[in-house]
């Protein structure tokens, strides 16, 4: 390798790291320093933003209501999922196809044309301003995801597994927990990442269908202001704070994802 084609990689990852950097730099500053100068550094090293974050009940429980929800959603849609891609993986049916593009069609619409219908039917009920209703929400989006994921992964296991788990004696839960999934362990994963990524980052279903009590913490972003207007500092410590969840979960299915670019349909 010569050194320009290892100059042009590092090239580009410092141009992606760049604005996290950027960031992470801001939020060891007040708002007047961010306002004020261009430095590479902080010129007066704080952690007050952070200090308000985990001190002020607004803040960290915007991170909590936001990771209830998102966990409800990927536990939820991957359940579902799972019986359903078998279905259409292993089987022939009246519709099929025109089923399985229905479900896509679903995951392709915006959610702005979801919020209103949402909005009145979980203020009928009962749901409104609950992790619930954002996370049942979002699985409108996230199971249809699941489904085209999953039912990739399946279509490449051969139906042979199946047939030699029933001659074991095996019924069929038995056989899809035991031994189907795990053999399809990676196809889960990429399907929970997506899954919970999506729920993680979307702010249209989040805000409408919440209030006060299960608001989320891109919701409060956006509402934080004083009265000499956005505190900049506070703002990119929150959004400091926000990368952390989804890099742990990057880093923990890191393996399967790398899996499904290669095997499943990603």
């Amino acid at each position: 390798m010569t050194r320009a084609s290892r100059f042009v990689p590092a090239l580009y990852i410092l141009f992606l790291l760049l604005p996290i950097y950027w960031l992470v730099n801001m939020s060891f500053k007040t708002t007047n320093e961010i306002l004020g100068t261009f430095t590479l550094f902080p010129n007066e090293f704080t952690v007050e933003n952070y200090v308000k974050i985990f001190t002020d009940p607004t803040w960290y429980m915007g991170y909590v209501n936001s990771l209830t929800y998102v966990a409800i959603n990927t536990v939820i849609s991957v359940l579902v999922a799972l019986p359903a891609a078998y279905a259409f993986s292993r089987y022939r049916f009246l519709g099929d196809k025109h089923l399985f593009f229905w479900l896509l069609t679903n995951r392709m619409a915006p959610p702005a044309v979801f919020a209103l219908p949402f909005f009145q039917l979980y203020s009928a009920v009962g749901l409104f301003d609950t992790p619930i209703a954002v996370a049942l929400a979002h699985t409108l989006f996230n199971i249809p995801l699941a489904v085209w994921i999953l039912e990739g992964f399946m279509s490449g296991v051969p139906k042979e597994l199946d047939e030699t788990a029933y001659v074991d004696g095996h019924s069929f839960w038995s056989f899809f927990v035991k031994i189907f999934v795990p053999t399809i362990a990676a196809g889960i994963g990429v399907a929970a990442f997506f899954c919970f990524m999506f729920s993680w980052v979307e702010l249209l279903l989040a805000k409408t269908l919440t209030s006060v009590d299960a608001k989320p913490i891109a919701a409060v972003m956006t509402r934080t202001a004083s009265t000499s207007g956005y505190e900049l500092g506070l703002l990119a410590a929150a959004g400091t704070l926000t990368i952390i969840p989804g890099a742990f979960v990057i880093y923990f299915v890191r393996n399967y994802i790398a899996k499904g670019f290669a095997l499943g349909r990603v």
